[in-house]
C-alpha cells in the first residue's frame, strides 16, 4: 500500500467525530495507509463493525477491511453469474392470440374448452361413462365427469347437478362426502364414483382434477428468483423507504453475510400485477392518488425497476389495476405502455407460463382468490397460499364463473392449470403467503402499499413489504423490508 501524506491522524479523528466514535491512534495511523478515494467508504462500514462502541480500536479497522474485501469478492462473483445469457420461454400467454366478441357461440366454446381439458386430466385416472348411457345401468357402481351446474343442501347431504356433452344427472353427497361436498364451486369439473339408483347416482367418492401425490422435484439451480407483487406505483400510500431498502439489497448495498450473497445471485424478479395504482379502479380512489396520469404512473414505475440491477431480468405481467382489460385472461400492457420500460423488463400476459431455465413459474395475479375465499369458509386472507392450493387441486385459476372475477370467453380456456407448474406465483390480496402443495411451491407476495381509506372501509389489512426469495431445488428465503 502506499502512504499518502495528504491526510493525517487529525483529519481521520475528526471524520470519526462527526459519526459520534473516537478512534485510538494506532488505528488511525494503519488507515494513513490507504487510497483517500476509500476512506470514506473504509470509515463507514468501520462505524458499521463498532456495533455502538465509543472508542475505535485496531481490530475494528481489520475487520471492516475485511468485510470490504469480502463484499468485492462477492461482487465479482455476481457479475460473474449474471454475465450468463438468462434463458427465459413464455410457454402460455393470451397476448397477441385473443380473438373472442363476447357472442354466445363464444360461450359455448370456452366451456366446451374448460370441460374437455378438465375432463382429460380426469380420464388419466377414472374410467367414466357418458351421462346418457347411465340410464341403462340400474345398481351398479359407475363413474362419471360433468361440470357442476347447481349444488344445493338437502336433508340427506348435497344435491350435485352435473352435466357432460350428452346429458345432466343427479349426484348425493352424504356422510363423510357432506364436507367436500360443501366446498364444491360452481362451474368446476370433477369426476363422481357411486351407484345408480333410478335416475341418480349416490355419491361413494369425488374425484377432483388435482396434481399426482408423488409432487414435483426442481433440479437444484445456482440462481434466486425474487418475488413481488402489487407494487401499487402512483399511490399516496406507496411505501417509498420500504422500497428503497428492497433496491440498496438487489444492489448489495445492504445486509450482510448469507442474505447480501443471496443478492448477488439474483437473476430473475417476477412482479404479479397491480404494477400500478391505476385510475377509477374504485369509487373514490382519486382521493388515494398522488399521480392521477396513468402514463406518468407507469413512468414511475419504470424509473423504480430501474433501480434495480440492470442484469437482473424482471418479468412483469398485469393485475387489475392495470392498464388492460379487466376481464381474464388479460393480455400483457400495451406497447405505448411497454416502451417505457428498459430492456431488461420482460411483459406477459395474466396469466402466464414461463420457464426460467427450466424451471416452470406460473403467474397469476390472483383477482379469484377473493371468489374462492368468500365461498370456502375455513380459508382467509392470512394464509392465501391455502386458497392458492385450491385452485391447484381444481387446476384452474378461476373455477367460478360470474363471481367478482369476469372471464373473457376465449375459444380456449387460458386458465386451466392443465401444465403442472414448478412454482405458482400471485398477488392480489396484500397479505403474504407461501407454502408447497405436492412439490409445488405456492407464493403470494405481499404488497408495497400501506392501508388505503378504501381499504380500511373494506375492512382489508395489509401485511406489506414481504418478499419472497427462491433458489430453485433449495431454500425459500421470507425477507422483511
Amino acid at each position: 500500500m502506499i502512504v499518502i501524506k495528504s491526510i493525517d491522524v487529525a483529519i481521520i479523528a475528526k471524520k470519526f467525530l462527526v459519526k459520534g466514535y473516537n478512534i485510538e491512534p494506532s488505528a488511525a495511523k494503519m488507515l494513513l495507509e490507504l487510497n483517500p478515494k476509500n476512506i470514506d467508504e473504509v470509515i463507514t462500514e468501520i462505524c458499521r463493525v463498532a456495533n455502538g462502541k465509543f472508542i475505535i480500536s485496531v481490530e475494528d479497522v481489520k475487520k471492516a477491511i475485511s468485510a470490504i474485501l469480502n463484499n468485492k469478492k462477492r461482487t465479482e462473483v455476481k457479475i460473474e453469474k449474471r454475465e450468463k445469457k438468462e434463458e427465459i420461454k413464455v410457454l402460455k400467454d393470451i397476448t397477441g392470440s385473443s380473438f373472442c366478441e363476447g357472442k354466445v357461440e363464444d360461450f359455448i366454446a370456452y366451456f366446451n374448452s374448460r370441460f374437455e381439458k378438465l375432463s382429460k386430466i380426469l380420464r388419466n385416472r377414472i374410467r367414466a361413462v357418458e351421462i346418457a348411457n347411465i340410464g341403462k345401468i340400474r345398481g351398479e357402481e359407475v363413474e362419471v365427469i360433468g361440470m357442476i351446474s347447481n349444488i344445493r343442501e338437502i336433508s340427506e347431504g348435497y344435491l350435485i347437478e352435473l352435466e357432460d356433452k350428452t346429458g345432466r344427472i343427479n349426484c348425493i353427497a352424504t356422510g363423510k362426502l357432506r364436507e367436500i361436498a360443501e366446498e364444491l364451486l360452481g362451474d368446476e369439473v370433477i369426476g363422481v364414483s357411486g351407484t345408480v339408483r333410478g335416475k341418480t347416482i349416490i355419491a361413494n367418492r369425488i374425484i377432483f382434477p388435482d396434481i399426482p401425490i408423488n409432487g414435483k422435484k426442481i433440479n437444484k439451480k445456482d440462481f434466486y428468483i425474487v418475488f413481488i407483487s402489487d407494487t401499487h406505483f402512483g399511490s399516496r400510500e406507496f411505501l417509498e423507504k420500504k422500497w428503497k431498502k428492497f433496491v440498496e439489497w438487489l444492489n448489495g448495498e445492504a445486509g450482510n453475510g448469507k442474505i447480501r450473497d443471496v443478492a448477488s445471485r439474483v437473476k430473475y424478479v417476477i412482479v404479479a400485477g397491480d404494477i400500478v395504482d391505476g385510475v377509477g379502479v374504485y369509487p373514490g380512489q382519486e382521493n388515494d392518488l398522488e399521480i392521477i396520469d396513468i402514463y406518468k404512473q407507469y413512468e414511475k414505475a419504470a424509473m423504480h425497476f430501474d433501480e434495480i440491477p440492470s442484469d437482473i431480468k424482471i418479468i412483469v405481467s398485469p393485475g387489475n389495476h392495470d392498464a388492460v382489460r379487466q376481464a381474464e385472461p388479460q393480455p400483457a400492457l400495451p406497447k405505448e405502455i411497454r416502451k417505457i420500460f428498459s430492456n431488461n423488463v420482460k411483459h406477459v400476459g395474466n396469466p402466464a407460463l414461463v420457464d426460467l431455465e427450466g424451471v416452470k413459474v406460473l403467474i397469476y395475479h390472483g383477482r379469484s382468490l377473493d371468489d374462492v375465499i368468500t365461498k370456502i369458509p375455513r380459508l382467509s386472507y392470512d394464509k392465501p397460499h391455502e386458497a392458492m392450493e385450491e385452485l391447484l387441486k381444481r387446476r384452474h385459476l378461476c373455477p367460478i364463473y360470474g363471481g367478482k372475477t369476469p372471464i373473457a370467453p376465449e375459444k380456449e380456456d387460458y386458465l386451466v392449470i392443465d401444465e403442472i407448474p414448478d412454482i405458482i406465483h400471485s398477488g392480489h390480496v396484500h397479505t403474504y403467503g407461501a407454502g408447497f402443495y405436492r412439490g409445488v411451491l405456492l407464493i403470494n407476495s405481499s404488497t408495497w402499499q400501506a392501508q388505503t381509506e378504501f381499504q380500511k372501509k373494506m375492512n382489508l389489512n395489509p401485511n406489506p413489504c414481504n418478499v419472497a426469495v427462491y433458489r430453485p431445488g433449495g431454500e425459500l428465503i421470507r425477507l422483511r423490508f
